[in-house]
């Protein structure tokens, strides 16, 4: 049972988990390369054929709307769907294509169907009765050598009028209530966007940075039971087993290179995942689902380094690797080694490269930011081979193999279990359950606390530990560290001004959900509206400016603007009293009333279903200001001027507050 969960856990981790909240545009900039014509011929007395003409751009191609087996991977097949009534229309067969394209695509490694420059689709029909109407849906993708445009949709009408099918006035299908299309529910009309510029980039979230992250997450991963030992072992295997010493350092560098090789290959898929669907890997990060998922998960990997159970892959794995690495030998023999210390080592690696990239999940980057982590993170495994092999002598200086790479284990199976509350509160936030308010996330990374304060100092033991020992100086080091941790941590229980907590802005949850009643639901008591509405009205009313915050439940650097730069009281002043702030989220799960749910018809002609509270705001800064990323700052007069300049994360409060400033001035100036 244990082996089959940690099989689940590597998928998720490796095509989910890590790093799911790096926020892509949820817009493609590139229009669909595609161009649709329906129209109708007669073919007897009583039959007609609906033909539609799909007319594709130079480089790009159409699936065919065959579908692909269990076992088979690529693009999503085009659909046709027609809607009618039996009693008025008889549909004849299956709609006909064209016999397209068939050929072995590398990427999907499967035959795949398609067509290039034009496709004609046919379907029949029989008419049984005056007046009747059918609706056809089509559902498609338009693809190149690189890349899948997201899923687009087009739509016809047709009707009969003196017993002929015709083409009718094209139009969206309207049914009832939620089902109405409407375009200009969200729109704003902004007055002098051009006057400033409007930031519709993401935010420049350092690949260096991440990269560092995952290098730092690579060198405790070597100081585990399942790597270190094998340092030694590896180094002397290359420069002793080589016929020549120069061999042996050329193989022990490359053994190195295709580690790191390994790691980065290990984030590509990725990639063609971002082209496929750029929603997939910002929705992931908040769907309360996956995070309860994450949660679980996480609990296991943890009690794995506790050393209740081993988390590891199937045996069969890597010992064909170890045989294929020893039959070919040569370079390929060489990097199915280094396949192999990948295999055997995930019960260590695993765990630590999930937590690592899944609590990076607040930045933005998507697959780039993801390969540029695992690059970080196998650079780190690899640099001891080759640095051990060119430098053999400081062999002599690693520590011996012992106790202290189980100490290593289950300190990281501590802090497995408060990441695991982590992605606990991230559901927990974004569905208002109430379980983790601020106080009790607290208190339960205070308990974590203690119980690794207890661990270091000897008195908690788990299955693997050795005999009881004269307490070290890492041990006790360590425990004063993660003590002093706890003790800031108390604070946090309470009201107080000091329950801030700025060191981890970002992870307990916001100030204002807490288990003690608030004046206001709004970043450290300010009054904050959640629908624009609603504030836009205040704003006109006492003639102040608007500051309209995009934010979100689970974002950290929305925490983070909020603890560190709305708190330092120049800003927060001016905020409370110069501004009416508007606090839009994201991605509240919150279902809005059936009267307040639509369908937004994008400029593309596809349908987006707006059911939530997250999905109404979203879709409202994507559409007006061309940008999905959070936190994002926009500053409004009440007659929807725009005051300055639009920006994103800002840690600099300094800088902060000068924009603040700015934008009221430029409101005064506007006044006159």
């Amino acid at each position: 049972m244990i082996k089959k969960i940690s099989y689940l856990a590597l998928a998720l981790f490796i095509s989910s988990t890590t790093w799911a909240q790096f926020g892509l545009s949820s817009e493609m900039a590139t229009e669909n390369p595609s161009e649709w014509k329906a129209s109708v011929k007669k073919t007897s007395d009583s039959v007609y054929t609906v033909s539609v003409v799909a007319t594709i751009d130079a480089t790009w191609h159409l699936p065919s709307q065959k579908e692909l087996g269990e076992d088979e991977n690529g693009p999503i097949p085009t659909e046709f769907n027609f809607e009618y009534d039996p009693n008025t229309l008889e549909k004849l067969g299956s709609t006909q294509e064209p016999q397209g394209i068939t050929k072995f695509d590398e990427i999907f490694e499967t035959n795949l169907t398609y067509f290039q420059d034009k496709a004609v689709f046919e379907q029949d029909f029989k008419i049984k009765a005056e007046n009747a109407t059918l609706d056809l849906e089509i559902l498609f993708m338009i693809c190149n050598d690189e890349m899948c445009l997201p899923q687009d949709q087009q739509r016809f009408n047709f009707e009969v009028q003196n017993s002929v099918l015709q083409l009718a006035e094209t139009k969206a299908i309207e049914i009832e209530s939620k089902d109405k299309v409407n375009t200009e529910a969200l729109k704003l009309n902004l007055i002098g966007k051009s006057d400033y510029r409007l930031n519709t980039d993401e935010p420049d979230d350092s690949n260096l940075t991440i990269f560092l992250l995952g290098f730092v997450g690579g060198l405790i991963a070597l100081l585990t039971p399942c790597v270190f030992p094998m340092i030694p072992l590896t180094v002397s295997f290359f420069t002793k087993g080589a016929k020549t010493k120069k061999l042996g350092l050329i193989n022990a560098i490359l053994y190195g290179a295709f580690i790191f090789l390994i790691y980065i290959l290990l984030s590509i898929p990725f990639h063609l995942l971002d082209s496929v669907n750029p929603e997939i890997l910002n929705n992931i990060s908040t769907n309360p689902y996956l995070n309860v998922t994450f949660f679980v998960i996480f609990m296991i990997f943890a009690f794995s380094f506790f050393g209740y159970y081993e988390i590891t892959l199937p045996n069969s794995w890597s010992s064909r690797l170890d045989q294929k690495a020893t039959s070919v030998g040569g370079v390929v023999g060489i990097f199915f080694m280094a396949l192999t210390l990948a295999l055997v080592s995930f019960s260590c690696t695993g765990p630590i490269l999930g937590s690592l990239l899944g609590g990076s999940l607040s930045s933005d980057g998507g697959a780039t930011m993801l390969t540029f982590g695992m690059g970080g993170f196998g650079l780190a495994l690899a640099l001891p081979f080759a640095l051990f092999a060119l430098f053999p002598n400081w062999l002599n200086s690693l520590p011996k193999s012992g106790g202290w790479l189980n100490t290593v284990k289950v300190v990281l199976g501590f802090l497995e279990l408060g990441l695991a509350f982590k992605f606990l509160s991230n559901a927990d936030l974004v569905q208002h359950w109430g379980i983790l308010k601020r106080e009790v996330f607290i208190g339960i990374w205070i308990l974590i606390g203690i119980g690794l304060v207890l661990y270091l100092f000897g008195k908690l033991r788990f299955p693997h530990d050795g005999p009881k020992q004269m307490l070290s100086k890492g041990r006790l080091f360590f425990g004063v560290i993660t003590l002093a941790f706890v003790i800031y941590l108390i604070p946090g229980l309470t009201n107080s001004p000091s329950a801030n907590l700025k060191l981890l802005s970002g992870f307990p949850p916001p100030l204002f959900y807490s288990v003690y009643e608030k004046d206001t639901e709004g970043p450290l008591g300010l009054k904050a509206y959640k629908d624009f509405d609603e504030g836009l009205k205040v704003a006109q009313q006492q003639n102040k400016p608007i500051l309209l915050d995009f934010t979100g439940w689970a974002c950290v650097n929305c925490r983070k603007m909020e603890e560190q730069v709305w708190s330092v009281p120049e800003v927060y002043k001016t905020i409370k009293n110069d501004y009416i702030l508007i606090s839009l989220y994201v991605d509240d799960k919150a279902k809005l009333s059936d009267n307040d749910q639509f369908n937004f018809e994008r400029s593309n002609g596809t349908v987006k279903k707006i059911r939530t509270i997250g999905d109404k705001w979203a879709t409202f800064q994507t559409l007006n200001f061309k940008n999905n990323s959070q936190p994002y700052y926009v500053l409004l007069s009440p007659k929807l001027e725009v005051l300055n300049e639009t920006i994103a994360y800002e840690p600099s409060s300094k800088a902060y507050l000068s924009w603040l400033m700015q934008g009221l001035e430029n409101f005064e100036n506007k006044k006159r």
